[in-house]
């Protein structure tokens, strides 16, 4: 509970037998109802929470998505409908998350505290799930020459060696003149690079490292913006033209393009259209995340808190989708492809990453991914204060 300081303590007033009619008296009588207005105004006011649940209702939804799809790549070969609608979710559901991740790194400026925070919060849950999910294929999967190794983020773990880069590289982006250009040029020359290396999956940070930037750019006014009345009825017609789309060239479509770590030699594309690929599918990753964050509820909803805990979400339910693969799951129950077994894949999916963002979750896990680990650090004079 916070207490107010001293300073904002209302003094006593002082005792009087008749009060004078002073211009300093009408003065004040004139004020009461304006300052029992504000008085009132001040009780009824929702108290502040300090998080936004816009920005938790979205991560969730997010989170949702990544999960979904990581359980639909298994199950989903030979239906063209399933096909499209993957092909939508993976154009903006990593763009869409990695957008609100820069959008809070805004403020990061490698400040001791915040470069503890980058260690603990991400370097940290990076090298144990890195080996975890090593060690699940070498074990789970029968693969005891499966490598360990912390410069080849294995599955879904790419995301935080990424975030770690981005982070670090956010003062950079703050001072130059044309940002998300030279992002965007960036991108593009990852995607002209075959050779570029397996080391941090650095093709894949590189061609997504335009939507990091572009949420430095962004201000609380753009998501304002996304959320009139206007643009949320524009955001259904454009999701539906958009699957309608994909439908019709799902069949013709290669999935290396969605997930932004080949270049464009190894698809089977010519060099120079590496340029423009990578402006096009910016732009249609930019747009429905536009359209998906226009549909986030700005409201409290039963799903609101479940969104501080997206990284445990996102960290766990890979075990889930791997031990299915590994042992035979999917491939034994044929029936998951099907129309009505890809409907049970999604709502076990989401059921199931709903449970590893809930809270018991994320306390169990706090010790790996939002550990304070003060005696790894010296306590920097800056923060410390002056000695009295």
């Amino acid at each position: 509970m916070f207490h107010a300081a001293h300073g904002y303590e209302r003094a006593p007033a002082p005792e009087v037998k008749e009060p004078e009619t002073t211009t300093t008296t009408r003065a004040a009588t004139a004020l009461a109802p304006a300052t029992s207005g504000l008085k009132s105004a001040l009780r009824t006011a929702p108290k502040a929470t300090g998080r936004d649940a816009y920005f938790d209702n979205a991560k969730y939804l997010a989170i949702v998505l990544v999960a979904v799809a990581h359980a639909w790549e298994p199950v989903m070969e030979g239906s063209r409908a399933a096909r499209a609608l993957y092909m939508v979710i993976y154009t903006f559901h990593m763009p869409a998350f990695i957008l609100v991740s820069g959008y809070f790194s805004r403020s990061y400026q490698g400040k001791p505290h915040q470069l503890r925070r980058l260690l603990t919060g991400i370097a940290l849950p990076y090298v144990v799930f890195e080996v975890a999910y090593s060690l699940f294929a070498r074990y789970g999967n029968d693969d005891p020459s499966h490598p360990i190794s912390l410069l080849d983020p294995y599955y879904l773990t790419w995301f935080l060696a990424a975030l770690f880069i981005w982070r670090l590289t956010t003062p950079l982006w703050r001072i130059v003149r044309w940002p998300l250009p030279i992002a965007l040029v960036i991108g593009a020359l990852a995607t002209l690079t075959p050779n570029i290396g397996a080391d941090l999956n650095l093709a894949r940070v590189l061609q997504f490292l335009p939507f990091f930037v572009l949420g430095l750019c962004l201000k609380p006014e753009h998501f304002q913006m996304l959320r009139r009345r206007q643009v949320r009825l524009l955001a259904v017609p454009f999701f539906a033209a958009t699957l309608v789309f994909a439908y019709w060239v799902a069949p013709r479509m290669n999935l290396g393009w969605f997930y932004r770590s080949s270049s464009v030699q190894d698809l089977g594309w010519p060099w120079w259209s590496g340029l423009v690929v990578i402006v096009a599918f910016f732009g249609c990753a930019v747009l429905l995340s536009a359209a998906f964050l226009a549909l986030v509820p700005g409201r409290r909803a039963w799903f609101t808190v479940l969104g501080t805990g997206t990284i445990s979400g996102y960290l766990l339910h890979g075990f889930v989708v791997k031990a299915g693969d590994y042992w035979g799951l999917f491939e034994s129950q044929k029936w998951l492809g099907s129309p009505v077994g890809l409907v049970v894949v999604t709502i076990c999916a989401t059921g199931m990453v709903t449970l590893l963002c809930s809270p018991p979750v994320r306390r169990a896990l706090k010790c790996v991914t939002e550990p304070e680990m003060k005696w790894a650090f010296r306590q920097d004079a800056a923060e410390a204060g002056p000695r009295r």
